[in-house]
């Protein structure tokens, strides 16, 4: 893919504060929502050690036999926490697809930061504060990890405020929605193959995200990240060395109305002559808004010409849809 089609964005303008500047990246990200979905951006600010902190801490969660793995398997099909292993999940299912079990195997937290109030375990909360589970071994994982995510969550708040911007909203229009939010963080690795996929059978099955955007770091290996273009074509998104993947996900295009499309993606396979120089590892920060948020059509996309499409909903019901519906028949804990 070329960088025209997946455009590189430099967001840094939103942090110097000159007006004009930031008036012309809100331009460039509706343009960008409104053509593709994604983009990849430079300027972000993270420390580029925590990021390798972080792969490389879970390169050696993988690295441990399966079993060590499983002692923090995800508990249940609605808590998005803990070791999903090789195969547990079909993400076409989402869009009412069906394949054979996704090549990877990935490990998953939630919020870090969980207050005392009655919000947090009041039944509309279901199962988006549960705990985090965390494995003995790598011992620096975990504090890699909560210091990611407070990083993920920084970048995730800053680029509400530039959408905002460049849906003619206030800038601080998504605040109220986003203050006690139930992301995830997710590192997926895709392990070399060994044997042929099945037939239909991807490292990540077609798919769109489910929340309000998606931060992806990845890494420049064989059978990488492609998403579908308007023309229906499948297209290879480009790394770029210090930058990260931004796209948006199902709620950002049903609150703009579909104003903003969240787009069709996959990982592919790597071609057979370089399976063994394959293996891949996906640092994948979803960021969802508060569970009792309601999504419904933003002020800014909607006239008589295009009314509302969608009845509201909110991102707690919406998500927790979207999660039973990709899920493997397998055993889970208690």
């Amino acid at each position: 893919m070329t960088s025209a089609a997946v455009p590189v964005i430099d967001i840094s303008p939103y942090r110097r504060g000159d007006e004009t500047a930031r008036r012309a990246l809100a331009v460039d990200v509706d343009r960008t929502c409104r053509e593709i979905g994604f983009m990849v951006i430079s300027g972000h600010g993270v420390d580029p050690d925590l990021i390798a902190a972080v792969e490389t801490a879970s390169r050696a969660f993988f690295d441990l036999p399966l079993e060590e793995k499983m002692r923090i398997g995800r508990p249940a099909p609605d808590v998005t926490r803990g070791y999903m292993p090789f195969k547990a999940e079909v993400l076409v299912r989402s869009r009412g697809g069906d394949a054979a079990g996704d090549l990877n195997e990935s490990l998953m937290i939630g919020p870090i930061n969980i207050g005392d109030t009655p919000y947090y375990t009041a039944p509309a909360a279901g199962r988006h504060f549960a705990p985090n589970l965390w494995p003995a071994q790598p011992a620096d994982l975990r504090p890699a990890y909560e210091r990611y995510y407070r990083a993920m969550e920084a970048l995730a708040a800053d680029l509400m405020l530039v959408f905002a911007m460049a849906l003619d909203l206030p800038e601080t229009y998504f605040d109220r929605s986003i203050d006690r939010h139930i992301s995830r963080l997710r590192v997926r690795n895709y392990p070399a193959p060994k044997v042929a996929p099945e037939p239909g059978q991807l490292r990540a099955g077609a798919h769109s995200d489910y929340g309000s955007l998606t931060i992806l770091k990845t890494e420049d290996r064989p059978g990488g990240l492609q998403v579908l273009s308007k023309d229906g074509d499948w297209l290879d998104v480009p790394h770029l060395p210090g930058c990260f993947v931004v796209n948006i996900g199902d709620m950002m295009a049903r609150w703009t109305n579909d104003r903003w499309v969240s787009t069709l993606h996959r990982v592919i396979n790597p071609p057979a002559e370089r399976a063994a120089e394959s293996r891949r590892q996906s640092l994948v920060f979803f960021h969802n808004p508060n569970y009792d948020a309601f999504v419904s059509c933003l002020p800014s996309c909607a006239d008589a010409a295009n009314p509302p499409k969608y009845p509201t909903t909110t991102s707690g019901e919406h998500l927790r849809e979207k999660f039973l519906s990709t899920q493997q028949a397998i055993a889970y804990a208690d």
